[in-house]
């Protein structure tokens, strides 16, 4: 068995708030056509699920989207999208289950819409990285005031990004990959010593 080839397959989340760019990242690194759970906001969901950063969004995840990229012939991730809204949060617990590490989209418009994310991977000790996705006209924090603002651990990267561009999005992915093995060998160092 030394020397053969081993396939590896990691799965990371994609959270965030309502409009961050959730699927719009699981789209652009994807080698394969995404799969979206998409759904035209519905007149109940108006004044529920909009936010002023997202104000010409005219539909929402309802359940998740998933991706996939190989990074090499023995690394594949699988990306899994969450939806944004309180009120489909309930497939959270089954998407995040096994997960390496998690991605949290930020909008800096509406950065508070984090919090949930960040608290849900904190508590869950799932390693994640924060990828501030760059809107036009959107308020330019530096990372150490978007890693102040969200009250986040010391260390958690912060790391600028714009969703629709394929490069910058696998540089995320490239973070939160070396955050998460950083973190699990500290975590598995610590149990045995």
């Amino acid at each position: 068995m030394i020397g053969e080839d081993i396939a590896l397959s990691l799965k990371i989340v994609v959270a965030g708030g309502f409009g961050a760019g959730k699927t719009t990242l699981v789209g652009s690194v994807s080698e394969i056509r995404p799969l979206h759970s998409e759904e035209t906001l519905s007149e109940n969901g108006w004044g529920r699920d909009e936010t002023d950063s997202a104000e010409r969004k005219g539909t929402t995840t309802v359940a998740m989207d998933f991706g996939r990229i190989t990074v090499h012939s023995g690394l594949t991730l699988h990306l899994f999208g969450t939806p944004g809204q309180d009120r489909f949060r309930f497939p959270w617990d089954e998407l995040c289950e096994g997960a390496l590490a998690a991605i949290v989209l930020a909008d800096t418009r509406c950065l508070g819409d984090c919090f949930a994310a960040v608290d849900y991977f904190e508590r869950g000790e799932i390693p994640f990285v924060v990828a501030v996705n760059r809107f036009p006209g959107a308020p330019d924090h530096t990372e150490h005031d978007v890693a102040r603002g969200l009250d986040l651990d010391r260390g958690t990267p912060v790391v600028p990004c714009d969703a629709r561009d394929r490069a910058s999005g696998k540089e995320v992915l490239i973070r939160a990959v070396e955050y998460a093995g950083r973190m699990h060998t500290a975590r598995l160092l610590a149990s045995v010593g």
